[in-house]
């Protein structure tokens, strides 16, 4: 009967140790870092009344006859869940998301922790300001690495630190330089003999800045002309009569208007020449032949002269008659307008052909603003298709540019410029002072195809003292080829003028054969300095942590360099810990020694920066096991009171 009591108190203490770890859960269940406990069971001592028997030959064996005597607590445990993340955009606010935790000193031992609600005290150390406990990392040099020697100890932050100037000893050059760019518009400088007239504004194809050289030699073309003899077969007889507009053809022995045709260009167009009557005069005659597209007629010197108007050796006039007259005199000539007027015999056709083609031949010579003269290249004559003469030149700098000489091209030199095309790009560059120097570099477009030349230049008093300039060369897959310095030098160099050394600074234009740097596309130009890295003087300003706990500081000159680097620990059990009070533990004989590393790397953990991890304890959880705990200790309350009653029981069988 006293084994059912103790029992029932065993139960009741125990369900109490239970309630405890819940009430402590729920306690902080707004704690940070907070991991939940759990509390197992398990069964007390154990009375034996009987021992187990073995199976023999004639009987099968017989169990034990064992009575418990209660229960105890097994374990409490720790569960090392991962809490959630809550934002608070405190920069020294850390969070661990997986495995490890921070590691705390106080100079004599260590702690670790999951709550990162860190900050700085009045030496500038990395603490938890709760406890007062410094933050373990491990301190960079002054090139911002971290050595591997370096040991894990306090993290101190140098505020207010200078960051020295450092000068710049390279630049890195990007993007596109547009293959097919031209800003090359076209200048008349001198007309010179050619009358040349005017040069369109617009640039030329090649894109290529310079002076170009026109010399033209040859003659214009010429019309075919004639004017007829005048056999003046008037009423008198009269032959060599000067023509006046006035005269009726009448009066110059015209007897017959039809039948006059003039044709061209070898009889590819023919047209008979109208005239109302031998009436007519003159005047009449020479308005009949100008309603005929691409002849002429005007009276030259008392003559009519035909012209063709288009010049060329091609285009020519032909002048017959398809009707014969009879001369009343008797003088055996024809009374026709192609006798009487152009003294063309009886029966015959007069060709008039006497028109030339022009022999222009206009060479290029050009001199470009980048690379050497180049060789004299023939660029094409233009010609009028109405009037047939040479009005023009095409062909300069690939194309793009017309060159006009309205009245008429002639024999002559003229002189025409084209404008640069260029790409320019500027950064600032530092000296070993800390001075800053504006420096541009720019890229002319050279006459050679997939080539440009460079030069630097800077807006002070900076002098350049070797590798200002160069070129640069693309494959034709638009991938670089070469960078190089004009005269040999393998960097730019400057003079400050200022009292600071000379600056040293080497142009990464990228990898020949590949696309890492500047390309040579036919595309718009994107070209840039990606980056240089010089700087000036600078003054810790401020600092960021990233998910391997490297602590940057941040300049004000713009460099951003580690300073420490905060450790992580992580064990083989952490339930093996041993809680130490303020969200600490210790190691223990069960936990192992700590492995102190890297987040993200030894430690499979990363940390978070401006966050902190919430606790872990599920308040449905707790809630379902507050129940489960009340009511076992409920039961084993009713054991006693049970037990109670039974041993009243008992005593009053003496009554």
């Amino acid at each position: 009967m006293m084994a059912s009591l103790f029992a029932g108190v065993s139960g009741l203490q125990n369900h109490q140790i239970q309630m405890n770890v819940i009430g402590n859960n729920i306690a902080n269940v707004n704690t940070i870092g907070f991991k939940a406990g759990r509390v197992t069971f398990r069964e007390a001592l154990v009375q034996t009344y009987k021992g187990a028997g073995r199976p023999s030959e004639i009987s099968g064996g017989t169990n034990p006859v064992q009575l418990g005597l209660g229960m105890s607590v097994s374990t409490v445990d720790n569960l090392f869940q991962q809490g959630g993340l809550e934002t608070t955009g405190q920069i020294t606010d850390l969070a661990i998301q997986g495995s490890g935790f921070f590691v705390l000193s106080d100079n004599t031992g260590q702690y670790f922790t999951r709550a990162g609600s860190f900050g700085f005290d009045a030496n500038s150390n990395l603490v938890d300001p709760s406890t007062g406990l410094f933050v373990q990392g491990r301190m960079a040099d002054a090139d911002g690495n971290i050595p591997s020697t370096a040991t894990v100890g306090n993290i101190t932050m140098p505020f207010g630190q200078q960051d020295p100037a450092q000068p710049t000893s390279s630049i890195t050059l990007g993007n596109n330089l547009n293959s097919v760019a031209t800003e090359s518009n076209a200048h008349l400088i001198s007309a010179g003999a050619t009358g040349i007239t005017t040069v369109s504004n617009t640039p030329t194809v090649d894109g290529a800045g310079g002076t170009h050289t026109l010399t033209i030699t040859g003659s214009q073309a010429t019309n075919s002309t004639w004017a007829g003899t005048n056999v003046g077969n008037n009423a008198s007889g009269t032959p060599g009569t000067i023509l006046t507009g006035n005269m009726t053809l009448a009066s110059l022995g015209v007897t017959d208007v039809t039948g006059f045709t003039i044709s061209r260009d070898g009889g590819l167009q023919s047209d008979i020449v109208s005239v109302a009557s031998v009436n007519s005069t003159v005047n009449d005659l020479i308005n009949a032949i100008n309603q005929i597209s691409g002849v002429k007629a005007e009276l030259v010197g008392g003559e009519i002269q035909l012209t063709r108007t288009k010049a060329g050796a091609d285009y020519n006039i032909e002048l017959s008659v398809s009707q014969l007259s009879v001369d009343p005199l008797g003088l055996n000539t024809t009374g026709n307008i192609s006798g009487v007027i152009f003294g063309i015999a009886d029966g015959t056709t007069q060709l008039i052909d006497n028109g030339t083609d022009h022999s222009f031949v206009c060479n290029d010579l050009f001199d470009p603003t980048s690379g050497e003269i180049q060789p004299p290249i023939s660029l094409d004559i233009v010609t009028d298709e109405n009037t047939g003469l040479a009005i023009g030149v095409e062909g300069l700098g690939g194309g793009g540019v017309e060159i006009e000489a309205l009245n008429g091209l002639q024999a002559g030199t003229a002189i025409i410029e084209t404008d640069d095309t260029t790409h320019a790009m500027s950064t600032t560059v530092y000296d070993s002072q800390g001075g800053k120097h504006t420096l541009t570099i720019e890229f002319l477009k050279s006459v050679e195809k997939n080539e440009w030349t460079w030069s630097a230049s800077f807006l002070g008093n900076e002098v350049i003292t070797g590798g200002g300039s160069g070129t640069v060369e693309f494959n034709p897959d638009g991938s670089l080829f070469s960078f190089d310095y004009i005269g040999g030098a393998t960097s730019l160099t400057f003079d400050p003028n200022n009292g600071a050394d000379v600056v040293d600074v080497v142009i990464d234009a990228g990898t020949p054969g590949q696309y890492d740097g500047l390309t040579g596309f036919a595309s718009a130009h994107t070209a840039s300095v990606l980056n240089q890295n010089g700087h000036g003087l600078g003054i810790l300003d401020k600092i960021s942590f990233d998910q391997s706990g490297n602590i940057f500081g941040i300049f004000t000159n713009g460099v951003s360099r580690v300073l420490a680097q905060i450790v992580l620990a992580d064990f083989n059990n952490n339930a093996g810990l041993i809680k130490a009070g303020q969200s600490l533990y210790q190691t223990s004989a069960n936990s192992g020694e700590p492995i102190v590393g890297v987040a993200g790397e030894t430690i499979s953990g990363k940390i978070s920066s401006g966050a902190l991890e919430s606790s872990s304890v599920d308040i449905a959880t707790e809630f379902t096991n507050m129940i489960i705990s009340q009511r076992g200790y409920q039961a084993n309350a009713r054991i006693i009171t049970t037990s109670d009653q039974m041993l009243e029981e008992l005593v009053n069988l003496k009554r």
